[in-house]
């Protein structure tokens, strides 16, 4: 097997997985930025509960006002370029029947040959915003974490639909990788966070070797943190706090860091947090 193959899903979820709106963000750009036709969606009656995630009422061009229910949809591209093609999962997090969910999809992706899965995350993290977004890029298929030097994860605990997906999609031989970007807790406010979604995108690129649009996504990431420069200027508890951060981040990159040195201060920062859905220690990948 040598890497993904040449018809790859970029899949992201709005809700659990996406913190800072990081992934969805970098689905609804690529899909902004390229010719796609939805190929399949699911029954919103079946997977969503309407009280937890409910449907919103628009009005269009004419005025005419219509409800747009929850979903998630699987888009191709339409037109055939030569290298490898990207084709988009997006939509909410499904409330109920996860197995099914993934079933229904992993069926439409058997049948249109697709050949590999990239997820894309983000979760909040004690990082500083000043420092490049790091990002988590792992699998559970040993020739494609050989083949793509990628990690594998020793996390253990609660997951979210990203997950259960690409499981469901090992099982049916479709090999999968996830790319998760750490997005500094502190910047909760601060949302979207247009340097995470770009950084996921970098990633993206150099996974699968295809052309990724960045849209305005280098200038929106220099407003985003300089939004929060101006924030942290006037709090001078938070100032020290990113400093520490940023001494932590520092040691890592160092190239005079030990293993061992960079190994204690990594598990250190991968236990931080709390109970949130968003918190490491949750579906932190890297754990």
């Amino acid at each position: 097997m040598d890497g993904l193959g040449r018809r790859v899903l970029v899949t992201a979820f709005d809700g659990w997985n996406d913190a800072g709106e990081a992934a969805s963000a970098a689905i609804a750009l690529l899909r902004a930025n390229g010719a796609y036709e939805p190929v399949f969606s699911i029954d919103p009656e079946l997977y969503f509960d309407y009280q937890y995630t409910r449907p919103h009422i628009e009005s269009d061009v004419d005025g005419r006002r219509t409800l747009r229910w929850p979903e998630a949809t699987l888009y191709r591209p339409v037109r055939h370029a030569r290298g490898t093609q990207l084709w988009l999962l997006a939509g909410v997090e499904p409330a109920r029947a996860w197995q099914a969910f993934a079933a229904e999809f992993v069926d439409v992706m058997l049948r249109e040959d697709l050949t590999g899965i990239v997820s894309l995350g983000s979760m909040m993290s004690d990082v500083p915003h000043t420092r490049p977004i790091s990002v988590f890029a792992g699998s559970e298929n040993d020739q494609i974490r050989t083949a793509l030097e990628l990690e594998r994860s020793s996390y253990e605990g609660p997951v979210g639909i990203l997950s259960v997906l690409s499981a469901a999609a090992d099982v049916a031989g479709i090999p999968t990788a996830s790319l998760w970007a750490s997005v500094p807790h502190y910047v909760a406010g601060h949302t979207p966070s247009p340097k995470a979604t770009l950084a996921l995108l970098d990633r993206l690129e150099d996974l699968t070797g295809a052309r990724v649009p960045r849209g305005d996504l280098a200038a929106e990431s220099a407003a985003w943190e300089a939004s929060i420069d101006a924030a942290a200027a006037d709090d001078e508890e938070m100032t020290e706090y990113i400093r520490q951060l940023e001494a932590t981040r520092d040691t890592w990159d160092s190239p005079d860091a030990s293993g061992d040195a960079i190994a204690r201060e990594f598990e250190r920062y991968l236990r931080r947090g709390g109970d949130g859905p968003n918190k490491p220690g949750r579906d932190d990948p890297r754990r």
